[in-house]
């Protein structure tokens, strides 16, 4: 089996140019929502799988003071270009997610949109413990993955899932779905879990069904 997490290769591919399938300008209602509330305030942030940098964006619009991070250099740079452009100063980091020990700050809040499926189940535990140390006790954090229930790239129900050709994203690669259940035990240990949800949205052009996870470090 292919190593997902350091085959950085596919994902500078992916990145040959901007505007990636899941690439969105426009940040999330779900993120929307949570700062406009107040429930996220502004503080220091990492923003993991950042990609082209348009939600580190928002949250640095916003007052946050964000790191961004992804495995493709291509992506960082696209997204330190993006920032200039908008006259905001955001540290992004060319990362490979089993490296996150080397970070040596601390964090208030970590945006997690769309990463965790692609972390395999056996190496899952092992990134939440290393998300987990990079945060402050009381630091939030927003979790947004496929449910094993989605459509996408096989049959309703398959936790592997093979990534066809035709998919304009990770041709050939494996995702791991979830379901909600299955995605709180794996938090419970680390995090108070404030709300969860299964959820439907549009992406790629086609609808998606999520595990939606608002928590607090313990």
């Amino acid at each position: 089996m292919k190593d997902k997490m350091n085959n950085q290769e596919i994902f500078e591919k992916v990145y040959e140019k901007p505007g990636a399938i899941w690439t969105n300008k426009e940040s999330p209602k779900e993120l929307i929502d949570l700062v406009e509330s107040g429930k996220i305030k502004p503080c220091k942030v990492i923003d993991v799988g950042c990609g082209e940098g348009f939600y580190s964006i928002y949250l640095a619009s916003k007052g946050f003071d964000v790191t961004g991070i992804d495995i493709s250099e291509k992506a960082i740079n696209y997204a330190k270009e993006n920032a200039r452009k908008a006259g905001f100063d955001i540290k992004f980091i060319a990362m490979d997610l089993n490296d996150l020990s080397k970070l040596k700050e601390k964090f208030d809040f970590v945006l997690e949109w769309a990463i965790l499926h692609c972390v395999p189940f056996e190496k899952r535990k092992n990134y939440v413990e290393n998300v987990s140390n990079l945060l402050n006790k009381g630091a939030k954090y927003l979790s947004i993955c496929f449910n094993v229930q989605d459509a996408k790239f096989g049959k309703i129900g398959e936790r592997t899932r093979i990534i066809p050709e035709n998919a304009r994203a990770l041709m050939g690669e494996e995702m791991y779905f979830s379901s909600l259940d299955e995605i709180r035990e794996l938090f419970e240990s680390d995090f108070k879990i404030i709300e969860s949800k299964v959820f439907e949205k549009m992406g790629g052009g086609k609808m998606s069904t999520l595990n939606y996870l608002f928590m607090e470090k313990k």
